[in-house]
């Protein structure tokens, strides 16, 4: 079982999808998925109207064919709401068929909040929700979990269990159950690449599935373990992950080229009529900007920090320009600043160290 932080339409075309392959197609047994909402309970609602069944569009140029494939997501069994199902969420946490929590509740959810200082009632901030579950499987005297936390930071895994650990100081958590927390969950770096643009626009299967989704081919999940580890990583089996003892330089060029290009383009588009990714990439005076951008300054300060910078930003200008993605600069501006932060900031920093001068394009949208 899975106990899923997030019910966005990134995850369940990623590893909502992802479970449902492999138990299909493989002996593996992943799921369930449990699902928990903590903004609203809209998502988690139409969740459980639909049985946890919904539809992904897979449509896109992969080596250099077209793609136009119907995957079937039958992987999620509930999906609850932290504002008033908190005790069934917690008791997901103290079931032992529970081998993994995921999650992805964007830069900005990886705070703590004031609100949390005492263990009293539902946790507001991420942190403090996922030690409340881990600390109600401890007390029951159950094993530690995986935990991937698919959140676009390096390093995200640690990141998000010095912030637990953080929050653990705050609730006096015992010394034992800190050992525990440390020593038995295992917390994973990841990364993860897939455009998920969401529903279509149109489309047939619309009348009978409102969850339908759409997504690109591509998709890529670099898991960060030792060889051991990786003999029993859950997820080992799937053609999209990549296991190796270190994928900084795969995060670094995701984050800053394909991260970096979205958050510049919701910048850069502020002030003209431009909604979609594709249209941004097909504009006679964006595109070029774009590409400047990119090649002579976002690449320049990745060149000899990560395989083929120039390759990645051409095959992700490829992506943007998949006809069948309506990519909405609007979903991808949601917290932006907290975006704009981790993705764009320290190449304009860099860029300055490099070659002792502002790059040109990245200053103006930054100031």
């Amino acid at each position: 079982m899975i106990l899923q932080f997030g019910a966005g339409n990134f995850l369940r075309a990623f590893v909502d999808l992802f479970v449902a392959q492999l138990d299909r197609e493989t002996e593996s047994s992943l799921g369930p998925v449990v699902v928990v909402q903590s903004t609203g309970r809209e998502r988690a609602d139409a969740l459980n109207q639909a049985g946890g069944r919904y539809r992904v569009l897979v449509r896109g140029y992969q080596d250099g064919r077209m793609i136009d494939e119907v995957e079937a997501v039958d992987s999620i069994r509930e999906a609850l709401h932290a504002g008033s199902q908190w005790g069934q969420i917690l008791e997901i946490g103290r079931d032992p068929a529970l081998s993994m929590i995921v999650s992805n509740t964007t830069e900005a959810g990886l705070v703590l909040d004031s609100a949390d200082e005492t263990k009293a009632g539902v946790p507001v901030s991420f942190p403090a929700k996922l030690l409340a579950v881990l600390l109600a499987r401890y007390e029951t005297g159950l094993p530690g979990v995986w935990i991937l936390p698919c959140e676009l930071v390096a390093n995200n895994g640690s990141v998000v269990r010095d912030l637990v650990l953080e929050q653990a100081a705050r609730w006096s958590v015992t010394p034992e159950a800190l050992k525990w927390l440390t020593e038995e969950c295992r917390w994973v770096n990841n990364l993860v690449d897939r455009i998920v643009p969401g529903p279509p626009k149109e489309h047939p299967l619309l009348a009978d599935d409102p969850l339908l989704l759409s997504a690109e081919p591509f998709a890529f999940w670099a898991i960060e373990l030792d060889a051991e580890s990786a003999a029993t990583f859950p997820f080992r089996g799937h053609p999209a992950v990549e296991i190796a003892p270190d994928i900084s330089p795969y995060a670094l060029r995701k984050v800053r080229i394909l991260n970096g290009a979205h958050s510049a383009m919701v910048a850069r588009a502020e002030e003209t009529d431009v909604r979609t990714v594709r249209d941004f990439v097909e504009h006679p005076e964006l595109a070029p900007w774009l590409e400047t951008l990119l090649f002579e300054e976002i690449v320049p300060v990745l060149e000899g920090r990560c395989e083929d910078p120039a390759g990645f930003a051409r095959q992700t200008l490829d992506r943007f320009r998949n006809p069948f993605l309506e990519h909405q600069l609007s979903a991808i501006g949601l917290h932006h600043e907290a975006k704009v932060a981790i993705r764009l900031r320290p190449t304009l920093e860099e860029f300055r160290e490099r070659f002792g001068r502002d790059p040109e394009r990245l200053a103006a949208i930054l100031f």
